[in-house]
């Protein structure tokens, strides 16, 4: 298996559009994220609380760096209205390296 960078994508589902715009902004705006795509209304089945829900939200793709992930998670819990967020970091195993770099540079990773 190929090693992983060191920049990650989290997933985050949201209430809303505007619920997800809110959270991609203040992220991205701490740098804590070089970019929040955001894809209204996806459908998602889950159980919670003992019962199975069928809603429709939207869904926040986050590219970030994973000394972040951490901070990130934090802040993204501060600033969204359900009790237990979905928020999932996956590694990015190979990507183009002026992306790879753009991000890192938008993360405060060529500040330290």
């Amino acid at each position: 298996m190929a090693k992983a960078t060191d920049e990650i994508v989290v997933f985050v589902t949201a209430s809303s559009e505007e619920e997800a715009a809110r959270i991609g902004r203040k992220v991205v705006d701490a740098g804590l994220a070089a970019c929040a795509n955001i894809v209204p209304r996806v459908r998602s089945i889950f159980r919670w609380q003992g019962a199975v829900s069928d809603e429709q939200e939207s869904l926040i793709i986050l590219k970030s760096r994973a000394g972040l992930f951490e901070k990130l998670a934090s802040t993204v819990k501060g600033l969204h209205s359900y009790q237990v967020p979905e928020i999932i970091a996956l590694p990015i195993l190979k990507g183009a390296a002026d992306y790879l770099k753009w991000i890192g540079a938008e993360t405060g990773k060529s500040k330290k």
